[in-house]
């Protein structure tokens, strides 16, 4: 395991709890900022469907699904802006407990 300043390391989750707050900000206007403008967004149509329906159906999921994908890409950016990142490559746990 790493030891890392305690500047380091609240900046890292400054960093990380902030890029959270985003990614569910983003996510709740998706999801519920549709089902307020419903009848505004009634008027637009994605393949026959009303604007808030398909984003009902299919957008909320998506969204969601896109941001779990840009999350991991930006996490492995700010591991490794704060020397946190695994410097051997490995990619996925081995499930052994010492640093080999």
């Amino acid at each position: 395991m790493k030891v890392i300043s305690k500047e380091k390391a609240e900046a890292y989750f400054r960093e990380r709890i902030r890029n959270t707050v985003i990614y569910l900000s983003i996510w709740a206007i998706v999801s519920f900022g549709v089902v307020l403008f419903a009848e505004r967004l009634s008027s637009f149509s994605i393949n026959g469907f009303p604007f808030h329906y398909f984003m009902g159906a299919q957008g909320a999921i998506v969204t969601f699904i896109l941001l779990l994908f840009i999350n991991a890409i930006i996490s492995d950016r700010t591991d490794k802006k704060y020397g946190i990142d695994d410097k051997k490559g490995k990619r996925f746990n081995t499930g052994t407990t010492v640093d080999q």
